[in-house]
């Protein structure tokens, strides 16, 4: 075995390590308003679920050089996001979303998505995805880094509605074949759903 201290190297070689070790990594696909109303979006690869009681999830969005990112500033001024799961037939749109624009203008514009009402919030979610999930901001967390200057901001949703398409939907549970979902491998690679096999939990 290779004995690596993370004390001894830089960020980005920490970064390579965690990318290539911790996958597929699920890709959350958040959208959020701006105080001007700009609709901003962005993919996120650090993301899970928290809790189903009640049910809560979990965003990592990385600082730069200590500044807050739109998805973070916007969730924590608007107290709600709505996070999207990235699948086969979004995740061209989804990547396009990536792109550093300025605050004023819209990723969701640029990678030509469609915006579409949420239920219980007031930030819009896109139509192309086959699963949203409407949050309100429970906790934002910033961690790592240092006290002047944090590393990231931990965002800690409660989802209070959930949209999912009626061809996924099989009593209570979602048909993982269907949704198609997209993880996060390391760099610029992405994997589909894969092989499935069944192991029965101890008793």
């Amino acid at each position: 075995m290779i004995s690596i201290n993370p004390n001894n190297q830089t960020e980005r070689d920490n970064y390579k390590l965690l990318s290539g070790s911790i996958l597929p990594r699920p890709i959350a696909f958040v959208t959020t308003l701006s105080t001007d109303g700009i609709l901003n979006a962005a993919p996120y690869s650090y993301f899970n679920i928290v809790t189903s009681n009640p049910p809560m999830l979990s965003i990592s969005v990385q600082r730069q050089q200590g500044k807050q990112k739109d998805t973070s500033r916007n969730a924590i001024e608007k107290g709600a996001f709505v996070v999207h799961i990235s699948d086969e037939s979004n995740i061209e749109a989804v990547n396009q979303t990536a792109v550093n624009l300025p605050s004023h203008e819209s990723e969701v514009e640029w990678a030509r998505l469609t915006p579409v009402p949420s239920t219980a919030i007031d930030v819009p979610g896109v139509a192309e995805a086959k699963i949203r999930m409407e949050c309100v901001l429970e906790q934002a967390i910033p961690l790592g880094g240092n006290t002047a200057m944090p590393g990231c901001d931990l965002l800690i949703g409660r989802i209070v509605h959930f949209h999912i398409h009626e061809s996924l939907y099989q009593e209570g549970r979602i048909d993982p074949n269907k949704l198609q979902p997209v993880s996060r491998l390391a760099g610029d690679s992405y994997s589909k759903l894969g092989e499935r096999f069944s192991i029965k939990r101890p008793q």
